[in-house]
C-alpha cells in the first residue's frame, strides 16, 4: 500500500516539477545554469516522497575549479532523482535523442541547455559531439556523461564507450568521476524509511597534453577507479 501510494506521489510530482521545468526553461531558454535547477527540483521533492536518506561525499565536484567532463555510473531511471542533488553550477547532460518525445521532460531537458544525440546517425552525432567540445573549452560549461552508455540495473560496470574520454582530451579538460552506491537492488519503496545512498566524486584527472592514444589506458583507469569506489562503499553501508 505504501508503495503505490509512493508512486502516484512520484507521478504527481513528475508532472509538476515538468510543468515547472518547462516555464523555467521558457523564461530562460538553454541557459546552462538550468540543468542544475531542474535537477534540484525533480530530487528534493523525490527524496522526501520516497525516504531515501542521500549521503554526498562531492567536493571534488562542487568545487571544480574549470570546465570538466563529469563521469558517473547510471543504474535506473531512479538516477534523475538521485543524482540531481549533485549536479554542479553551469553543468549541461548528455542525452539519447528520443528523450524529446517524454512530455513535459523532453521539452525541459531541451530547453534546459542539455544535448541531445542521435546515436543511430554517426554524422549527427559526431557534429554534436564537436559542439560540446567547443562548449567545455570556451564557455566555462562542463558536460555530464554516463559513459555506461545505459543502465546496469544495479549490477557490475557496463564497458564505458569513448564518447565522453573524446571530449575530454579534444578539449584539455579534466574527468571528474561520480560515483553511486548499489541502490537499486536494496531500496525497499514499501517502508517507511527505503534505504541510504552514498555518493562520492573521486579526484579530478586531467587529460592536458594527452592523445587518442592514451584514451583506451584513461578508459580502463576510470572506470576501475569507479568499480573499487563503488564497491567500497556498498561494503561501507553493509557495514552499518
Amino acid at each position: 500500500m505504501l508503495y503505490l501510494f509512493r508512486m502516484l506521489l512520484m507521478g504527481l510530482h513528475f508532472v509538476l516539477a515538468g510543468v515547472l521545468g518547462v516555464l523555467l526553461g521558457l523564461c530562460r531558454p538553454f541557459n546552462p545554469d538550468n540543468s542544475r535547477l531542474c535537477a534540484r527540483l525533480y530530487a528534493w521533492p523525490a527524496m522526501c516522497i520516497l525516504r531515501l536518506r542521500v549521503k554526498t561525499d562531492v567536493d571534488s565536484l562542487t568545487h571544480k575549479k574549470q570546465s570538466c567532463v563529469v563521469i558517473a555510473n547510471h543504474q535506473s531511471n531512479y538516477d534523475l532523482f538521485v543524482l540531481g542533488n549533485v549536479v554542479p553550477h553551469r553543468t549541461v547532460c548528455i542525452g539519447k535523442k528520443s528523450l524529446k518525445w517524454v512530455p513535459l521532460f523532453g521539452q525541459l531537458f531541451w530547453l534546459a541547455g542539455n544535448v541531445l544525440i542521435d546515436r543511430g546517425n554517426a554524422h549527427k552525432a559526431r557534429q554534436s559531439m564537436l559542439t560540446t567540445t567547443h562548449t567545455l573549452k570556451h564557455k566555462d560549461t562542463s558536460i555530464w556523461v554516463f559513459p555506461e552508455g545505459t543502465r546496469n540495473l544495479g549490477k557490475e560496470l557496463l564497458p564505458f564507450k569513448k564518447g565522453a574520454f573524446q571530449m575530454a582530451i579534444a578539449a584539455g579538460v579534466p574527468i571528474v568521476q561520480v560515483c553511486v552506491s548499489n541502490y537499486i537492488n536494496h531500496m525497499r519503496l514499501n517502508r517507511w524509511n527505503s534505504g541510504q545512498i552514498l555518493i562520492r566524486s573521486l579526484p579530478p584527472i586531467p587529460t592536458a597534453g594527452l592523445t587518442l592514444d592514451d584514451m583506451p589506458q584513461l578508459m580502463a583507469q576510470c572506470r576501475e577507479q569507479m568499480r573499487e569506489c563503488i564497491e567500497a562503499m556498498d561494503r561501507q553501508l553493509q557495514a552499518a
